[in-house]
């Protein structure tokens, strides 16, 4: 599902894995929304998000979480 945002990006709910995880990805994490500022590969496919707020969380390569995407308009 899509809706309009007005710095004139659209926000799509998506679902992310180690695979498909993006900078600028928000995860809603026990209530609170975080941001990831920074990715770092694991071995096994797994990898390590870093937020902005300095948390780490570590997924799994099989892990699935929602999250909330910015596509900017072109």
């Amino acid at each position: 599902m899509s809706s309009w945002a007005p710095s004139g990006a659209l926000a799509s709910n998506v679902e992310v894995t180690a695979t498909t995880v993006q900078r600028g990805d928000v995860i809603q994490l026990g209530g609170t929304a975080c941001q990831v500022s920074d990715l770092f590969q694991l071995p096994q496919g797994g990898k390590q998000l870093l937020f902005e707020s300095g948390e780490l969380l570590t997924i799994h390569a099989r892990t699935r979480l929602a999250a909330v995407r910015l596509q900017r308009r072109r």
